[in-house]
């Protein structure tokens, strides 16, 4: 968004050739082309003349290369719509703004210096809004918006009014043209920590209104080009420094190497900075001639950005799946995205009545980031179609005493039981997850939650799949998950107790737990009577007898005695 260049629209064109087509009619097809392009609209408007960003950059990014996709993919019966840019105004550039292009990755970018030789430069990239400056007879003369990069508005009177813009220079900068970014000062800015905070709209906001603001004093400049000036990049810092512009000078790095600048783009990622930067720039000092600058033709300078916290995607279908005490959750697939190099395809919604209220369908854009222990999360539906199917959740029919053997209907909640049972904070079988359990089950088919406890060593080893070493490792786990005490057994089970009554229990015999009647119950923390009364039902149940029973004859610590439930 905010002046994108024909560079990142070509970008996406390209990234979009290689998508998949949507199987829609071709009337859906221009109605939903119709809506989002709409919209862009809408967000275009929004910043252009009120410098609101409503979505993030990423997010209009996405959702643009996917009106372009969609284009592509019907336009032979619907003329595709003129590509969304940013607005263009009336005065021209006298050198026009080339934008950078985007590298994704650093294998991309060491491609790229490969080629270059020498003579490169790291500066942070600053997020503001870019600004032509003209300078005639040493007097400023001229500030203009970037608009579409050929032409932009007239920002003169509000460039006049910040104080950190220069309204003289001398020397050879005295008939100059500069470009740069325009931005919102903040001292000891940490981008890891704080993030974009929406400086850029801010920024954007005060350029665009009709009157003067106080946060004008708080704009700064930071110059990235000066078309035609000294061909030694130190000397065309020196200068700059000394007619105004110093913060060009202090935060340009020589680089040799892609290590370098991936060391200065975390430095500057992790440490106080006077603005916030949302990537590096990396700049040749050789440059074409500035007569000859178009937009998307500046292959002098590339920008590394850093990477999202978020990112938008399409769901794709949605899943609804049995946990271990049988509640219904959704899960929407994905349109894979990556994020902090972990590839999210799927992410848990939670219960039917969450996803009833996230109103989310096949087809929606998401936005999605990691949580704690980087699980992925929705933050927002950021697009609905026009045309918007949701599948009809399952009958809710499985509780917490539901599967504990196994059946075709009990699949889901079978194997959501044993992966809970192998969890850390559990039995803690490291390297046992969901696709571990499903493979020993189609080898043995276990007829309960523990009929792992029956396998040898030598089964282990001579079941397909695994790998001695493995087998041997597994059986190593299922020994310690033998000594684990009767608390942790009991948890496994999915005694419907809460953790803290649990850690505090003082039952050291399954018989004890069996002789508990609700009043015994609700002597501990946290139990109430409806929680004391499912209590009693669920340790007085005939499969959880029969699998406390099978837990005895194993050799379970606590489970040794039983008695008749009564």
């Amino acid at each position: 968004m905010k002046g994108c260049t024909l560079t990142l629209l070509l970008m996406l064109f390209s990234a979009a050739a290689h998508s998949e087509c949507p199987a829609w009619p071709m009337e859906r097809a221009q109605q939903e082309i119709n809506a989002l392009a709409r919209q862009i609209e809408k967000w275009d408007d929004a910043y252009w003349e009120h410098g609101e960003s409503r979505v993030s950059d990423e997010t209009y990014d996405t959702l643009r290369a996917t009106l372009l996709q969609w284009e592509r993919c019907f336009s032979a019966s619907a003329p595709p719509h003129k590509p969304i840019v940013a607005k263009s105004g009336t005065i021209p550039h006298p050198v026009a703004h080339t934008g950078v292009r985007k590298m994704p990755d650093k294998q991309t970018l060491q491609n790229w210096m490969a080629v270059r030789g020498g003579g490169l430069w790291v500066q942070p990239k600053v997020d503001g809004v870019a600004v032509t400056l003209v300078y005639s007879k040493g007097e400023l003369v001229q500030a203009i918006s970037r608009g579409d990069g050929i032409k932009g508005h007239s920002w003169f009177d509000k460039a006049r009014a910040i104080p950190a813009i220069p309204k003289t220079t001398q020397g050879i900068l005295a008939d100059s043209v500069l470009q740069g970014e325009i931005f919102l000062r903040q001292p000891a800015h940490v981008q890891q920590r704080s993030g974009g905070i929406n400086a850029r709209a801010k920024v954007a906001g005060a350029m665009l209104r009709r009157d003067a603001t106080s946060i004008l004093n708080e704009l700064d400049i930071f110059i990235w080009a000066w078309p035609g000036g000294p061909t030694s990049f130190p000397e065309r810092l020196r200068l700059l420094a000394e007619g105004g512009f110093p913060l060009v000078q202090q935060w340009s790095k020589p680089v040799t190497s892609v290590e370098e600048v991936e060391h200065w783009r975390a430095q500057w990622f992790k440490s106080p900075l006077p603005f916030v930067t949302d990537g590096v720039v990396i700049r040749q000092v050789e440059e074409s001639a500035a007569r000859s600058w178009q937009p998307g033709q500046g292959d002098w300078a590339v920008a590394w950005k850093y990477e999202p916290e978020a990112q938008t995607t399409e769901v794709r279908d949605i899943h609804f799946s049995v946990g271990r005490s049988g509640k219904l959750s959704a899960v929407a697939l994905l349109a894979p995205v990556k994020i902090d190099d972990k590839e999210i395809k799927r992410v848990n919604i939670g219960s039917v009545r969450r996803w009833q209220a996230w109103d989310i369908a096949p087809g929606d854009h998401v936005l999605v980031s990691l949580a704690g222990r980087g699980i992925p999360k929705i933050m927002s539906v950021v697009w609905r179609g026009i045309e918007r199917v949701k599948p009809q959740p399952p009958e809710p029919r499985f509780n917490t005493l539901s599967c504990f053997y196994y059946s075709p209907d009990c699949h889901e909640q079978f194997f959501s039981r044993l992966a809970w049972m192998s969890s850390p904070s559990v039995l803690a079988m490291s390297g046992l997850n969901r696709a571990g359990w499903q493979q020993l089950h189609d080898t043995f088919r276990f007829e309960h939650i523990y009929s792992w406890l029956g396998l040898n060593q030598q089964q282990l080893q001579n079941a397909p799949g695994f790998s001695p070493g493995r087998a041997l490792e597994m059986w190593h786990r299922f020994n310690l998950a033998r000594q684990q005490p009767l608390r942790l057994w009991l948890k496994s089970l999915g005694l419907p107790l809460p953790n803290a009554a649990l850690n505090r229990l003082p039952d050291k015999e399954w018989r004890t737990v069996v002789d508990r009647d609700e009043l015994n119950w609700r002597q501990l923390s946290g139990v109430g009577p409806e929680r004391a009364r499912k209590l009693v039902q669920f340790t007085r149940h005939p499969q959880v007898s029969m699998l406390a029973s099978w837990l005895g004859s194993m050799g379970i610590s606590g489970f040794s005695v039983q008695r008749e439930n009564r």
